[in-house]
């Protein structure tokens, strides 16, 4: 695969999926818009704290939500991936069933429970089981409409949630922040998409780099999460394995396993997700880490996000990883669209039903 041979893409991307990669900033406009237009109850205005129920490309919303408004939102943000709702989560509390397709099974049982528990609900989804529930029950329906896979309708799953906040008063006018963010992905995607020559095109050049290794991607604070969405991004569009540790967590028990086992260590890309935004400390313990990485002979990759503002840096680091995760998968030699593994374990999972 020669990345800068177009004539190839046919081939291989057959879900255009770097079409859909490069239409993130346009879905986040899109998506801000809308959310202005949501209409609540005013009681939503008087909850205490707020769960986000999501699965896959419909998690990594909630938690890149909650990494983002840490320091700004007064209500504590909790992302549940999974069957089970908190048990502390009741009548004070939103729970924001978010799920594309509307039929995540997990997402439903824990939406299921959270009635049960007297949850204030929201549904955001493009229809499926979630549409149906929220009309009957008459529970607020936050429904957009967009084709893709999951993971790359982010633009939706993310920032429909930042506006849900902004909407219920516990976050200020973020206009700013989402115009700037969509700008520098615009800005920063002449480089990174298809058209750009692998000479002056980062994204090619880091995927040329990863091919045949082992991705390991650091972030810290509001970066964590994008460190778990290249993790996704590199199992889902790549297809391979990959994995994801949050900073100053790391410095405190991942250190000590760099020099074993000598074989995989040899294998391994350490990917730091980094923003001049990070707390100082943090800045002084990425320092030491890549000292003590080179030390161990690990190979390392730095990626700054770009921006003024946490949310553009965010969004230009998860842009740029979709990007590398889309042509790793094409010198990998798959389509990046298609997750084949998932629906064999959602039909394997289907047959075993209690």
């Amino acid at each position: 695969m020669v990345l800068d041979d177009l004539t190839q893409y046919d081939n291989l991307d057959v879900g255009k999926m770097h079409q859909l990669i490069a239409d993130l900033p346009r879905q986040c406009r899109s998506a801000w818009l809308q959310a202005q237009d949501l209409s609540l109850p005013a009681s939503y205005r008087d909850v205490r704290r707020v769960v986000v129920l999501g699965m896959g490309g419909s998690a990594i919303g909630g938690a890149l939500l909650a990494g983002l408004v840490h320091g700004r939102c007064p209500l504590p943000i909790l992302s549940v991936a999974g069957y089970a709702l908190p048990a502390y989560a009741d009548s004070d509390s939103l729970v924001i069933a978010s799920s594309y397709s509307g039929n995540t099974e997990e997402t439903l049982a824990a939406l299921a429970q959270a009635k049960e528990q007297g949850c204030r609900l929201l549904a955001v989804t493009t229809g499926g089981q979630l549409a149906v529930q929220a009309e009957k029950d008459g529970f607020p329906l936050l429904r957009f409409h967009y084709s893709s896979p999951p993971r790359a309708a982010l633009g939706y799953s993310f920032t429909l949630l930042l506006g849900v906040l902004q909407q219920m008063g516990f976050l200020r006018d973020d206009d700013a922040n989402v115009e700037e963010a969509a700008a520098v992905m615009e800005a920063w995607q002449h480089d990174l998409a298809p058209a750009a020559a692998q000479p002056d095109n980062p994204a090619k050049q880091l995927a040329v780099r990863l091919r045949g290794r082992l991705p390991v991607v650091y972030g810290a604070g509001f970066l964590s999460a994008v460190a778990r969405r290249w993790k996704g991004q590199f199992n889902e569009n790549a297809k391979q394995w990959a994995f994801w540790e949050e900073m100053p967590e790391l410095n405190h028990n991942a250190v000590v396993g760099y020099g074993q086992p000598g074989p995989v260590r040899g294998r391994v890309t350490v990917l730091c997700l980094r923003s001049p935004l990070d707390h100082p400390r943090i800045q002084a313990r990425w320092a030491a880490t890549q000292e003590l990485l080179e030390r161990e002979k690990v190979t390392t990759e730095t990626v700054w996000g770009r921006g003024t503002r946490p949310l553009a840096q965010m969004l230009s680091l998860i842009h740029f990883g979709d990007y590398v995760s889309f042509y790793l998968a094409l010198l990998n030699g798959v389509d990046p669209t298609p997750v084949e593994a998932i629906r064999w374990l959602k039909q394997r999972v289907a047959e075993k039903q209690l």
